[in-house]
């Protein structure tokens, strides 16, 4: 019975490692993007409507909850799904469509990622309640 408890944990450990390093690439990839809009902004860019900043200020958001992932699984992994989410809908609210498959493939990381810490957090969480109620 022990063998399979170790080895819970272990897969356990390993989707969490997984979810860590894909994390890093994500929030260091946005992070680049963000700095080089900053820097250069988009000179083509004159006639925008506002409400538009509002797709990317989600996606962040959903990104940044990759990084709170890291010490709350459950709460950073529920952020990043949630807002990924939202971002859709905005995509469908804001444009009177849904957003093009084409562009998933691009995105899904950040949905993928969030999914593995909910995954982590969850099986964590399932080994620990029999030991809190004694059993």
């Amino acid at each position: 019975m022990a063998n399979t408890d170790r080895g819970a944990d272990r897969t356990t450990k390993w989707i969490r490692w997984i979810a860590r390093i894909c994390s890093i690439v994500i929030i260091g990839f946005t992070l680049m993007m963000v700095i080089g809009h900053a820097v250069t902004p988009d000179p083509h860019a004159t006639d925008y409507p506002p409400i538009e900043n509002l797709l990317p200020l989600v996606m962040c958001l959903s990104v940044a909850g990759l990084g709170l992932a890291w010490r709350w699984e459950g709460l950073g992994g529920a952020i990043s799904v949630g807002f990924f989410l939202a971002d859709l809908g905005l995509y469908w609210a804001i444009r009177g469509k849904f957003f093009p498959l084409r562009g998933l493939p691009i995105l899904s990381p950040v949905l993928i990622t969030g999914l593995l810490f909910l995954v982590c957090w969850w099986r964590t969480r399932s080994r620990s309640s029999p030991a809190k109620l004694g059993a």
